[in-house]
């Protein structure tokens, strides 16, 4: 059973920046897709970016696109979000998810349905 544990969230003005860390139990290989989720309260959980083992696919939301890069270090087992020029609009929990299926396959919805998810790790950005 795959365990992902997300840090690196807090309170930051507009315009600054975060770097999220999500952990996994197990070695990367394991799973082959690792996205990064977010969700306001009463809002839907909202899909922000996804990469592959490689790093050769990536997919971003329009909204973070030019301002957050996922990365991972499969050595470490660990993936990772870096958010730059933060907005008022970016402030939500959010939630790393890994599966072991293809980035295509679930890139047809959007990389909703992962089966692995953290805990999340709320971020707040002040205006």
């Amino acid at each position: 059973q795959v365990q992902l544990v997300e840090s690196g969230g807090g309170l930051v003005q507009a315009g600054g920046s975060l770097r999220l860390s999500c952990a996994a139990s197990e070695r990367t290989f394991s799973y082959n897709v690792m996205g990064w989720f977010r969700q306001t309260p009463g809002k839907e959980r909202e899909f922000v970016a996804a990469m592959d083992w490689s790093g050769d696919s990536t997919n971003y939301a329009d909204s973070v696109k030019g301002r957050f890069t996922i990365s991972r270090n499969n050595a470490k087992n660990t993936a990772y979000l870096q958010m730059n020029s933060l907005k008022p609009e970016d402030t939500a929990v959010y939630y790393c998810a890994a599966d072991w299926r293809s980035f295509s396959a679930l890139e047809e919805t959007l990389f909703h349905g992962m089966y692995y998810w953290g805990k999340g790790t709320l971020v707040t950005v002040s205006s």
